[in-house]
């Protein structure tokens, strides 16, 4: 399959691409730079948020539109005055015949919630990314009403591994290590998420984006809840770090729901069937 990645030189998005590209598809990886981009890939140099459309990216099978700025920062401007550009290239990209779309979500489309999320989880978003994001869904499932087009939302959760290229917690304690810091201020640590690795990941999307049996809305998630304490502390262990989690210094941030994880019921099929 001849299959466009945007924000192919991302966290995320270079380690889907060699994914990808192990199973032998054609990439066109997309991004401003690709110092992270597999070399099997065809990298093509565009700014998705150009209004101008560009003909390298006609008349491929299958996108995955990855590409999203400020994703760590939840409250920039930047993911509203983006949102119509999203947008425009989505519909670009579904106007030069590309049958099969899959987009990025996130957890925070939801809002608080208690529990298992699923496809029918009511959406009430707490922060601009999450607006962003739940309105750029909205926009799209309306526009390929009434195309031939294949869309899969894909829900993404709390992601670890590679750690040094994420933005995470786990980034922010490798650095405390790092710079011989004994103690590391913390949360209360009781807030249960649903943590993935990014390689596994990382093969829940590309397996997503070749098939088109399941569609709409798939939870990439490993479909169950771990303390974040626990998740820490294990990630200390592992790293033989010397360091000390100083529970209780930072509050929880209010839109952190108590308990959340994804219903993974979709995404298992799909990794039975591809």
């Amino acid at each position: 399959m001849k299959i466009i990645i945007t924000g192919a030189n991302g966290y995320i998005g270079s380690h889907v691409v060699k994914k990808l590209c192990d199973m032998g598809h054609n990439v066109i990886a997309v991004d401003l730079n690709n110092k992270n981009i597999d070399k099997r890939a065809e990298f093509c140099k565009i700014d998705i948020l150009d209004s101008k459309f560009d003909d390298r990216l006609k008349s491929a099978d299958a996108c995955l539109h990855l590409a999203w700025q400020d994703g760590f920062n939840h409250f920039a401007d930047s993911h509203i005055d983006n949102l119509t550009k999203h947008f425009d290239f989505l519909k670009q990209i579904i106007q030069n015949n590309c049958k099969s779309l899959t987009v990025m979500g996130t957890v925070h489309e939801i809002g608080y919630c208690e529990g298992r999320v699923t496809e029918n989880t009511p959406c009430n978003p707490l922060s601009y990314y999450g607006i962003a994001k739940n309105t750029l869904r909205e926009l799209i499932n309306l526009y390929v009403q009434d195309k031939n087009v294949s869309l899969k939302w894909l829900r993404a959760y709390y992601i670890y591994g590679d750690d040094l290229s994420n933005h995470s917690v786990f980034t922010k304690l490798v650095q405390a290590a790092q710079s011989g810091q004994k103690t590391f201020p913390f949360t209360n640590g009781t807030n249960q998420f649903d943590f993935i690795s990014i390689d596994d990941l990382a093969e829940q999307i590309a397996k997503s984006t070749v098939q088109d049996e399941i569609t709409g809305i798939i939870n990439v998630c490993s479909g169950k809840p771990v303390a974040i304490k626990d998740m820490i502390e294990d990630f200390i262990k592992k790293n033989s770090f010397d360091i000390t989690l100083e529970y209780g210094k930072f509050p929880s941030r209010k839109y952190d729901s108590p308990v959340v994880y994804g219903d993974n019921t979709k995404i298992l099929e799909i990794l039975k069937g591809v």
